[in-house]
């Protein structure tokens, strides 16, 4: 993942079933590939590029799954990757706030 890169990040699942059919919340946030650590880029730019993601935890069942779509410049089309609460760092989670739909 570089700096001009943009990040658009879905929350789902958990206990209320966030992004689910028939939910009523949606979790999203954005952001730059330059609002985020050298160190961050360069995991999430693993995990894009196809490195497994840590292992749920077990009893996870009603954790949160985070979907993230990277768009990168020139690209034709975003890269999409789903993982677990885990394998996401803080600054990304940290910028998903919810709304009503």
């Amino acid at each position: 993942m570089q700096p001009d890169d943009h990040l658009e990040v879905e929350r789902l699942g958990g206990f209320a079933g966030m992004g689910g059919p028939g939910s009523h919340i949606r979790s999203v946030g954005r952001l730059k590939g330059s609002e985020l650590t050298a160190t961050d880029r360069q995991h999430l730019g693993t995990l894009f590029d196809g490195a497994a993601p840590p292992a749920e935890p077990a009893g996870a069942a009603d954790g949160f799954r985070y979907r993230l779509t990277l768009h990168r410049p020139g690209a034709a089309l975003p890269a999409v990757v789903e993982l677990p609460e885990a394998a996401v760092p803080a600054r990304v989670r940290g910028c998903v706030s919810d709304e009503l739909v």
